[in-house]
């Protein structure tokens, strides 16, 4: 006999007592094989005490689906990251639904009805910052969550990816100090963002180990775009004292200050070096190439798909803090200072 609670119980339900996602009861209520088999035991052993009724194929939800959610979609380092996390769903099988909450709340609550109605195997956010009921909800729902370049501290669950921003700054401030630079403006990222802060730290430690004393007139607030790099570069240009070299915190915002010193009739690098972070496809293009830190987009991207789909299988994670190594690459927008 099946009581009627029984009748009730429903695979969100049977994933919570388990301890994992619900595309994960999906897969065994389907019949998929990519589940370990201590998982399968567990989860067939709850159906089975509750008395959960398959339904039909024909009513059964799709799963198959990783969500990504930026906070904007107008920059191309978001394309490299969409990249590696095509590459992973890709090979699996599955699709992906890319999303842009605006940092506001509503389109956020928007977001979230909509994922109510699918299933997804995992979320994947970049840079942002889960608000509590947000983080309730995903773990009422049992749905993973991986952050790539977390805004402030994370959830204490939620596996990260990262770069090694802190590291990445430090050496392209000292290749910059190498070439005889000691007047070095910095134009930094949005602050909220921990890989924002990092970098500013790699600079200042740079500087300070060179015994260079750091110059708070010299760095410049940005945001990782465009203009703020032109008018970090045009406030740095106008000072009495220029810097010699501009290290901007994205490539962005170099190409931004790249229009900066066009206008003042200026040359990269002949009057003032550039250095740029990410090493977005584009700079090798421009004029002059542009010298700049290798952030591993694609990588990171493809490493948090590998992540959200590990924890959807219901694998433990070895290493919930995971920085992937920054290179400096070396072009031709630097040169010695005088």
């Amino acid at each position: 006999m099946v009581s009627d609670d029984s009748r009730k119980v429903t695979i969100a339900t049977i994933a919570r007592m388990a301890g994992v996602s619900v595309p994960t009861v999906s897969r065994v209520v389907n019949g998929r094989s990519d589940v370990s088999a201590q998982t399968r035991e567990r989860v067939e052993e709850l159906l089975a005490r509750h008395g959960y009724r398959r339904r039909p194929p024909s009513m059964r939800a799709s799963s198959g689906l990783i969500d990504l959610v930026f906070n904007d979609l107008d920059s191309p380092w978001a394309v490299e990251i969409i990249r590696g996390v095509e590459d992973v769903a890709h090979a699996a099988g599955i699709g992906t639904v890319v999303s842009a909450i605006h940092r506001r709340t509503s389109a956020a609550k928007q977001w979230l009805d909509n994922l109510r109605t699918r299933s997804t195997e995992g979320v994947i956010f970049v840079t942002s910052t889960l608000e509590p009921p947000l983080q309730a909800e995903l773990r009422r729902l049992n749905i993973p969550v991986v952050i790539v370049d977390p805004a402030g501290v994370p959830p204490q669950e939620a596996p990260t990816i990262g770069a090694t921003n802190w590291a990445g700054s430090l050496r392209a401030t000292e290749y910059l100090l190498g070439l005889g630079h000691r007047r070095i403006g910095f134009i930094a990222g949005l602050p909220q963002l921990m890989c924002s802060r990092a970098r500013l730290d790699g600079y200042r430690t740079a500087l300070e180990s060179a015994g260079v004393p750091v110059d708070d007139r010299l760095i410049y607030p940005g945001n990782f775009y465009h203009e703020a790099g032109f008018a970090g570069g045009s406030h740095l240009l106008r000072l009495s004292e220029p810097p010699t070299a501009i290290f901007a915190s994205s490539d962005q915002m170099a190409l931004g200050v790249y229009e900066a010193v066009r206008r003042r009739g200026l040359r990269v690098p002949d009057d003032i070096s550039v250095v740029g972070f990410d090493d977005l496809p584009e700079v090798r293009w421009c004029s002059p190439p542009l010298t700049t830190v290798r952030q591993p987009l694609a990588e990171m991207g493809l490493l948090a798909a590998r992540t959200v789909l590990r924890l959807a299988h219901g694998e433990r994670i070895e290493s919930p803090r995971i920085e992937l190594a920054t290179e400096l690459v070396v072009r031709d927008s630097a040169a010695r200072a005088g």
